[in-house]
């Protein structure tokens, strides 16, 4: 299968960019594509002379998902199979894409994977989730972590089998596989999100399709270095929540039937019916 990524910046730090090329690029990609959403021409001559194979496109600042779009328009027309959607903080060992690969063309009613994730200090992070209903994104965000510890311990799936390929409805954007026929079928990222939700929303979109499966799959890892901007920044923290708003305006806020049936589901399948609150 042939296999295309992409990483969208602003104004990240050269060399956390430069890291993440050269283990991209060490898997021999059909294309890397770097959507600059701060048009930098200082980041564009110093990846030309570092790295000619990368196709830079200098963008305006439409979002995360929209960045990834032009993107994967790309790879579509260049004929891959498989797209990597990565953030600046993530690094991996050699071998983790093509092993991804692999899983992939085994597996071909995978639609979209996320591997195993770490930090720096290599503990697990909770980055498989079910769908969120806006009290689990609102109390996460404002209450003392020990309040709501049994709605976070059902929210992040804390009681499942984390070394076994599971299905979930709520894959973190940071590293992400779609397989391109399954995109045709369901769209891209949702460009109405500017930054945050577009992850929730398009693997919420890939679960229900009823023909491709999100899976988490354990068998690779890489390791991500959370930068958790909206807790740092009041602008971020408040892009945050307008998206949230407009997330839960698409799919509805306290109602929303699909919602709950989805993550019945999941619970059931799992056996995680006892975490609920």
């Amino acid at each position: 299968m042939k296999f295309t990524a992409s990483l969208v910046t602003y104004r990240h730090p050269l060399a956390e960019i430069r890291a993440l090329v050269k283990s991209v690029l060490a898997a021999r990609p059909l294309r890397f594509y770097m959507v600059d959403n701060a048009s930098d021409a200082s980041l564009a001559d110093s990846l030309a002379r570092e790295f000619p194979s990368v196709e830079y496109v200098a963008s305006k600042n439409r979002g995360f998902g929209a960045g990834h779009n032009i993107a994967i328009r790309r790879a579509m027309e260049a004929g891959s199979d498989v797209h990597f959607v990565v953030n600046p903080d993530i690094s991996f060992a050699a071998g983790t894409l093509e092993t991804i690969v692999g899983f992939m063309e085994r597996t071909p009613d995978v639609g979209m994977l996320m591997p195993n994730t770490v930090g720096e200090d290599g503990v697990m992070q909770r980055n498989c989730k079910l769908v969120p209903g806006p009290f689990d994104l609102v109390f996460r965000r404002f209450l003392p972590r020990s309040w709501i510890k049994r709605r976070t311990a059902r929210f992040e799936m804390h009681s499942a089998d984390m070394t076994k390929v599971l299905d979930v409805p709520y894959l973190c954007g940071c590293f992400l596989a779609f397989r391109m026929a399954a995109l045709k079928d369901i769209g891209l990222f949702d460009e109405r999100f500017f930054m945050y939700p577009e992850d929730i929303d398009i693997t919420r979109r890939m679960y229900s399709s009823g023909k491709w499966r999100s899976v988490f799959f354990p068998g690779a890892t890489v390791v991500h270095a959370h930068a958790a901007a909206s807790y740092a920044s009041f602008r971020m923290l408040a892009i945050h929540c307008a998206n949230m708003v407009r997330y839960f305006n698409k799919w509805g806020w306290v109602f929303d039937a699909e919602r709950r049936r989805i993550n019945r589901e999941v619970e059931s399948a799992l056996g995680l019916s006892g975490e609920r609150p």
